[in-house]
């Protein structure tokens, strides 16, 4: 009970600050992902243009190139454009994920039929609303899934947080655990208790998360048997 008095209360409470910005970025930066993803994937997976083909190649073939390498461009870019250390460094980034496009548009051709567009543009829907209306909808168990592993590789990203940010009231749960880790001596608490409680901690999130979403795969399960 000590270690918990301790977490809460070492350095003006700054875990909470820590927990706070970790959801931060996992909720705004995940949500801008899951909507640009399911767009994506459903323009890629309902119709036909020229260079689809081409396109879908760089977006399979970007999964070969590794995020490491990405580190020195982007740092020089983020620093012109004056984000380092700032939120936007670590949101905007998370908004592209080419594995969530490449899981977007596998489960809209399974989920949509093209039938049920042409209905609806017979009705004298646009395509926006039949995205909104319609697609979304029928994706909705596919948006959670994407939504879910990007706001737990976003929940425990480091390799980011890292590079881009400076002020440790900035930082995330991950990177400041590992700060404290890093620290080599301090009399007044016991720092390696604080991480393992903060570890055990940082993972309600993701829990509640879990349970919270089970209804869209329920959903789906019920959508897919009526079919």
């Amino acid at each position: 009970m000590q270690n918990f008095e301790d977490l809460f209360t070492y350095q003006d409470g700054i875990f909470l600050t820590w927990m706070w910005n970790t959801l931060f970025y996992g909720i705004v930066g995940t949500a801008g992902m899951t909507l640009i993803s399911v767009a994506c994937g459903y323009g890629l997976a309902m119709y036909s243009f020229r260079g689809r083909g081409f396109l879908m190649g760089c977006i399979i073939g970007s999964f070969l190139v590794p995020g490491a390498l990405l580190t020195i461009p982007s740092f020089l870019l983020y620093t012109d454009l004056r984000l380092i250390d700032t939120p936007t460094a670590i949101i905007v980034p998370s908004f592209f994920n080419a594995f969530s496009v490449y899981l977007a548009k596998v489960y809209a051709e399974g989920a949509i039929p093209h039938e049920l567009l042409e209905a609806a543009r017979i009705d004298g829907a646009g395509e926006y609303r039949i995205f909104f209306q319609v697609g979304v909808r029928l994706m909705s168990t596919g948006a959670a899934t994407i939504f879910l592993l990007g706001f737990v590789g976003m929940w425990n990203s480091f390799f980011g947080p890292l590079v881009f940010l400076r002020s440790s009231e900035k930082w995330t749960v991950m990177l400041g655990l590992y700060s404290w880790l890093t620290v080599k001596h301090d009399q007044t608490v016991d720092l390696t208790g604080m991480v393992v409680v903060g570890s055990i901690i940082s993972l309600i999130p993701m829990v509640v998360l879990m349970v919270s979403m089970q209804r869209f795969w329920r959903t789906g399960v019920s959508l897919g048997s009526l079919k």
